[in-house]
C-alpha cells in the first residue's frame, strides 16, 4: 500500500494550486457540511479548479481524508514541563477541544491510522509526557491510548447531542420539554427508580464539567498504579 507521506509532492512548473489549498478547502467544507460532503469534484469547484488536476496532488479521497486529519492537528504543541499529570491534563483537553472544532475528526482517527508527522508530533508528545509516570515504553504507550480513548468517547457523547439538536432544530430547552411527557409517564411507573432518582435529585453537570471529572479520576488512577 502506497502512503501519500512516503510520496514527494506534486510541483509543477506554475504553482497554479497546492496540496494544501486543496486540504484547507477540504477541511472548510467538511467543518461546514461534514465529511460526506467532502469529494474530490466538490473540493474542486471550490478552489474553481477541474477534478482531473486535483489527481496530480492527490491520488484519491483517501489520501485527501489522511491529510485532512494530519492538517488540523498541525497546531503549536507545548513541550512536556516534567509534570506527567498536568502535561497529560492539557494534552487531553487540547485533543478535546480540537475534536470539537472539527467534529469530523474523530471519526477518522478512530478508524484509520494517523501517520503523518503532526499526528507522530502528536504521539511522540503523548509520549514523553507519560514517560514522566512510567519508564516502560509499552505502558507509556497503553498511557497514550487510554487517555485519547478517553477524550474520543467524552467528545463524541457531546457532538451526538450538538448534531441531533441540529438535526431537530431544538435546542436543549425545546429538547427537554418535547421528551418531557414520556420522562414523566417512565418516572410514574416506578420501573426505573434509580433513573428516576437521577433525573428528580440530580445537577446537571456541563459537559466540560464531566470531562474534567472523568479526567481527574483517570489521572488520579494512573498515579496509583
Amino acid at each position: 500500500m502506497s502512503l501519500v507521506w512516503s510520496r514527494e509532492p506534486y510541483s509543477p512548473k506554475r504553482q497554479a494550486m497546492s496540496v494544501e489549498r486543496i486540504v484547507e478547502a477540504a477541511v472548510a467544507i467538511a467543518d461546514a457540511e461534514g465529511l460526506a460532503a467532502v469529494t474530490m469534484r466538490r473540493v474542486a469547484a471550490a478552489i474553481e479548479s477541474g477534478t482531473t488536476s486535483l489527481y496530480r496532488y492527490v491520488a484519491n479521497r483517501d489520501e485527501l481524508l489522511d491529510l485532512m486529519a494530519d492538517a488540523v492537528r498541525g497546531g503549536p504543541a507545548g513541550e512536556p514541563t516534567g509534570d506527567w499529570r498536568a502535561d497529560l491534563a492539557r494534552i487531553a483537553r487540547e485533543q478535546r477541544e480540537l475534536l470539537l472544532r472539527h467534529p469530523w475528526l474523530g471519526g477518522l482517527l478512530a478508524t484509520r491510522p494517523a501517520l503523518g508527522p503532526n499526528s507522530l508530533r502528536h504521539m511522540d508528545l503523548v509520549l514523553a509526557a507519560a514517560e514522566g509516570l512510567t519508564g516502560d515504553i509499552t505502558q507509556a504507550g497503553m498511557v497514550m491510548g487510554l487517555i485519547s480513548d478517553y477524550v474520543l468517547g467524552a467528545a463524541s457523547r457531546q457532538l451526538a447531542e450538538t448534531q441531533e439538536r441540529l438535526r431537530t432544530g431544538l435546542d436543549q430547552t425545546q429538547w427537554r420539554a418535547s421528551v418531557a411527557p414520556y420522562i414523566r409517564r417512565v418516572l410514574d411507573s416506578g420501573d426505573y427508580p434509580h433513573f428516576a432518582r437521577r433525573v428528580v435529585e440530580a445537577d446537571d453537570p456541563s459537559f466540560t464539567d464531566q470531562f474534567e471529572y472523568g479526567l481527574e479520576r483517570l489521572l488520579r488512577g494512573l498515579a496509583r498504579d
